[in-house]
Parts: C-alpha cells; structure tokens; sequence
C-alpha cells in the first residue's frame, strides 16, 4: 500500500514529505500526511472502513455539511474556521473521497496541530469541559435544517434492538438461553420502560436533531489554555435525539470501573462527574432544548447503557459475532459490567434527576 501516492490523489497545499500511521482507531485507519514547506498545513488521511459504513460518499457529504455549517458560525462570531472546525479536503476529481483499485474508500482533512486530547475525564473539572464541547457542538448544527443521510440504520434505535434481540432469542444459535435466565429477565424487565422512552422520540414529544454520536472526550481538540476548541470524528453524524450523546457520554464517563471490569464491586456511576459533564453540556443547549428533552436527559443515561447490556448479552447470546472478543465469556463479562452501572445509576436516578433540575433553573435564572 503506497500512502504516498494515494495522498496525491487530493486536494493538498505544498509538497508530501512522508505519510506516518497515527494512532491505532478500532474503526478507521488513520494517518498523518507532512508536509515540506513550514507554510503549507499537514493532513490526516483516513481509511474508512466501509464495511461498518456501508455508504461511505453519502457519510462524507453528511460530513461536509456539517462541518460547512459549523464553519459559518464561527466565521461569524470572528473565530478561526481553520482551527474551530474540520476542513474536509476534495479529491483531485472533486469528490469528498478517493477510492482506491481495491476499492477502499479513502478521505483527507486539515491536521489541526497545537491541541490537547484526553482519554478520558477523572475530574468534574474535565467532566465540564467535555459537557461543554458537546453541547458547543450541538447548539452550532441546533438550526441545521439539511437532511442527513441515515448511514447507521437502527443506531440507539431500542425497538430495532429488540428485534434483533427476540430473534436471536428464538434462535439461540450458541445454546447459551437456558443459562442466562436471571440475565434475560434484566433485560425484559425494562423492556415496557425503554419503548415508552421511545415512543416520545418517535411521535417527535423528543425531537429529532443532528447529533455527533460518538461522544467520548477523545473526540474534542482543547487548546493549549485547556479551552474546547472543535469537536472531531464526525463520521458517525446523523439525525436522532441529541439525548443519545449525552447518554452516550454519560455511560463511558461516569464508569468508575471498566466497560468489561471483572471486579464488579470497582463499578458505579460517578455522581460528581455527571454533575460536571451536565453544568458543561447545558451551559451551551439550555437555549434550545424542551422541556421533555430536560425531562428525560438524566433517563437518557440509563438508557444507553441499559442498551449496551442489551448489545452484549445479546451478542453472547448469538456466539460472539459482532462484538471482538478476548476470550469466550468476554461478552458475558461485558454484560454483567454493564448492568452493575446501570443498576449504579438506577440508584441514583433521583439524584441526577436534581442535578438536572437546579442546573437548568440556575441557567435559566441567571439570564
């Protein structure tokens, strides 16, 4: 595989240098491209991987939309486009990607240099900053009216999981079901509690907005000072209730054990870190978010996660084909990890219920 000149294939400022692999992503291949010139910017260069994104051009121009419109916002409050959003880079032939003779689907964006990740968030401090820069991220694309190309049908979608659930049930195809009575019954037990939760979704009570989806904090670049500076990672952008970022962020968030932890007593939800991502979050949506989406933003949390235990146990269920594994029980593992955070914040509902409440009160009374 030639990189070089297959970062020839695009729109690039200046000479190529070399092309280095960054990082290693679960879903994408990633590199950087450098440039010779001090002037000239360098790049990332992904692979996409086409068999989780079956539409891999329809996801670029969703992509581009995005990022065009969130461009024009931070033009207009006097920003740096440059560095306050990604820079989709067209091929030679105009298109957002190239593909290549084995047809893998390639695409490039500005490299923004001088930035700060974190893997994860340990303080409430953090916790805000991430809060913020999802809600940032969310408020600028709130008045984005363009259709978005569904490319991951189903995604946090419950009553398409639990279609899948009740034939994999059906079918047990591992011969696992007659084991896994008291795991089965957590996830029926709940099953009338999440469809009510999504009926509002989809009678529009909980509207429907353009959400990020993929919402750990490794996906925000902060400055140098430790400001938010862009949300990145946009491939998985689409329309849905913005509920499911802040959902999904609060599962990988307030985990204070690890989403496989074999010492289940080392999980819980972290009252203090969701407190923290929630300040951040609705300091930038209290403008444009209901009442219903206020109602249901601690729910949301249980929800994702209830979901994932949902996912795992269902995959354990089905052999293990979806999820990668580490060893036979991984996924099962997996499960019983994932249900002691969500019994974690089953506990504390009311709580993050409080926290949601006085948040927006405070935000509301001090405009």
């Amino acid at each position: 595989m030639n990189l070089e000149k297959i970062a020839a294939n695009f729109q690039l400022e200046g000479t190529i240098d070399r092309v280095e692999a960054m990082g290693e992503g679960f879903i994408n291949d990633t590199f950087i491209i450098y440039t010779k010139e001090e002037s000239a910017t360098n790049y990332l260069l992904q692979r996409k991987n086409k068999r989780i994104f079956t539409n891999v051009p329809a996801m670029m121009e969703n992509i581009q939309k995005v990022c065009a419109h969130i461009k024009g916002k931070v033009i207009a409050r006097k920003g740096d486009p440059m560095r306050e959003a990604m820079t989709i880079v067209p091929a030679l032939d105009g298109k957002l990607y190239f593909q290549d003779e084995e047809s893998e689907y390639w695409a490039v964006c500005v490299f923004i240099g001088d930035t700060i990740t974190y893997h994860s968030a340990k303080t409430p401090e953090l916790a805000y900053q991430g809060g913020k820069g999802i809600g940032m991220f969310q408020a600028m694309v709130s008045d984005l009216n363009e259709p978005l190309t569904d490319i991951l049908p189903g995604f946090h979608n419950i009553r398409y999981r639990f279609d899948q659930w009740d034939k994999v049930l059906s079918k047990d195809p591992a011969d696992r079901k007659a084991k896994l009575t008291q795991e089965i019954s957590w996830i029926e037990s709940r099953r009338e509690e999440m469809l009510n939760f999504w009926k509002l979704v989809e009678n529009g009570e909980i509207p429907t907005r353009v959400t990020h989806n993929d919402t750990k904090i490794n996906n925000i670049l902060f400055d140098q000072k430790g400001d938010v500076l862009c949300v990145i990672d946009l491939d998985t952008v689409l329309n849905s209730t913005c509920l499911n970022d802040f959902g999904d962020a609060m599962r990988s968030y307030t985990n204070t054990g690890q989403e496989d932890d074999e010492n289940l007593d080392a999980v819980s939800c972290d009252l203090s870190i969701f407190e923290g991502f929630t300040k951040g979050y609705l300091s930038q949506t209290i403008g444009f978010l209901n009442k219903k989406e206020l109602e249901y933003l601690a729910f949301s949390a249980k929800y994702i996660t209830y979901e994932q235990v949902l996912r795992f146990l269902m995959d354990y269920i089905d052999g293990d084909n979806y999820y990668k594994i580490k060893h036979p029980e991984h996924n099962y593992q997996r499960t019983l990890a994932q249900y002691k955070l969500l019994t974690s914040m089953e506990e504390q509902y009311p709580e993050m219920c409080r926290i949601v409440r006085n948040t927006a009160h405070n935000l509301k009374t001090s405009k």
